[in-house]
């Protein structure tokens, strides 16, 4: 079996991966660098960035830890740029080391669809065809782009533009307040940018439970973050002082930088596929069953390209599944059970259902709360905002969603997912021990408080 697979991001490398231990041939097209947008222009770099960030707002506080600092510490963005290209370099390295270990050819240029057996790859040095067996489509996203705020890489900013600056922006106005822009603000922030973010929606991380939304809100304008929400940005001008950008609620807002983050783009122009008729979304996503297939027999599309849950360890899994199934498997995706993870200040992180979805639901359910500043951990670290909010289905005691907010939220989440994954009651979090001093206790908490039984919370009235 030949698979042929377009796009080496985290849906696609994964994919290629698991089919050649499957036993596939496979070869990968790719026309930027292995590992993505996640890697190269997403996830790795906006962490890298936010470890800089998060060590240089400790250092300014080392008084409270009892340390003192002989001389300035400066924040260099040139600096931490460099570190982040080193770190890139270090993963897109690792990645082709694997394909090199499990016999995955690597061809470099745009592919295209000819027919449902056949892969057209062009690059500077010509064009070569390809015959396969099977076909993944791992093509993914890039930021979406609305006519009124046109990247020019200087003063609009795309999330990848924002990657590359050299200098710290005095002052930035960001468009749109969800994961992207959220994360953004909290790093521009810590570094001494004057932030503003402007959401059209009611809240910020409007996808997240209501209660984490607004505690986030409250850590951000403890942080002078500017926020307006339910206004939109109309219009924007580019003037010697800096870009003016007029909102529906009358303000102008003058910044030396623009932020647009209202979402992403698909990238399925190009790749042959309205010519062989593989049916796309209204928003311009291929469609795809629970296999993972598209409409045309012996192709599969896995990833951002696929329009569902836009994030890098869904694509990833995505690509077992369709690896499997091409390989003779009869696995479906199941997205019943996908934590996800915010890297503001303080993290978020969430699985299962939201609160307003266990009510759109009709679901009687009930819930337990834990704040982090009743864990000597948090104490000790220095980290106590924040909480942690566990939904019970009332009549089983199933654990229906978690939500996080706080330290290492994104760490935390996953004995939640697993919880749900497995069926379990709240009552299984509450009976495990869990070790002291550690801020795990806080999910056991929060699930004996489901019950009004957490031993460090004060009696309810």
């Amino acid at each position: 079996m030949k698979i042929g697979i377009i796009g080496a991001g985290p849906g696609g490398y994964v994919a290629a991966l698991k089919a050649a231990q499957l036993g596939a041939e496979v070869v990968v097209i790719e026309d930027t660098e292995v590992g993505g947008t996640c890697l190269n222009r997403g996830c790795i770099p906006t962490k890298t960035l936010l470890a800089s960030t998060e060590l240089y707002s400790k250092i300014k506080e080392m008084d409270k830890f009892g340390l003192q600092l002989q001389g300035e510490v400066v924040p260099r963005i040139d600096w931490m740029m460099q570190r982040k290209k080193k770190v890139v370099e270090t993963q897109v390295k690792g990645i082709k080391g694997l394909f090199k270990s499990w016999g995955i050819q690597l061809k470099s240029g745009r592919g295209r669809l000819t027919a449902p057996d056949r892969i057209v790859v062009e690059s500077g040095e010509g064009t070569e065809e390809l015959s396969v067996d099977r076909v993944i489509i791992a093509t993914g996203s890039r930021p979406a782009e609305i006519p009124v705020f046109p990247f020019d890489g200087k003063n609009i900013l795309s999330s990848t533009d924002a990657l590359e600056l050299q200098e710290i922006p005095k002052s930035m106005l960001i468009v749109g307040a969800g994961v992207i822009g959220c994360e953004f603000a909290c790093i521009f922030r810590e570094l001494g940018t004057e932030v503003t973010i402007v959401e059209l929606l009611p809240r910020a991380v409007s996808t997240e439970d209501e209660e984490i939304s607004e505690l986030l809100q409250r850590e951000l304008k403890k942080k002078k973050i500017k926020l307006f929400t339910e206004v939109k940005a109309e219009k924007v001008e580019i003037r010697n002082d800096g870009v003016h950008t007029f909102l529906s609620n009358g303000k102008e807002v003058v910044t030396e930088k623009v932020l647009v983050s209202i979402g992403r783009a698909f990238n399925t122009e190009d790749l042959g596929l309205e010519e062989l008729g593989i049916q796309k979304g209204q928003r311009g996503e291929l469609k795809v069953d629970e296999k993972m297939r598209t409409s045309l027999e012996g192709v599969y599309a896995v990833g951002d390209v696929t329009g569902g849950i836009l994030l890098a360890h869904v694509a990833s899994k995505e690509g077992i599944v369709a690896a499997k199934n091409i390989m003779g498997a009869e696995e479906k995706m199941d997205y019943s059970t996908v934590p996800a993870a915010i890297f503001t200040s303080p993290e978020i992180a969430s699985v299962g259902l939201r609160e307003y979805q266990a009510k759109e639901k009709g679901i009687e359910y009930i819930t337990g709360h834990f704040q982090f500043r009743a864990l000597g951990k948090a104490h000790a670290m220095g980290e106590i905002s924040g909480l942690i909010k566990v939904i019970a289905d009332k009549k089983t005691d199933k654990v229906l969603g978690v939500h996080i907010i706080g330290p290492h939220a994104s760490d935390l989440i996953h004995e939640a997912a697993l919880a749900i994954k497995a069926s379990l009651k709240v009552k299984d979090i509450a009976e495990t021990i869990h070790a002291h001093p550690t801020l795990s206790e806080g999910l056991m908490e929060a699930s004996e408080d489901v019950h009004d039984m957490a031993i460090h919370m004060p009696k309810k009235k």
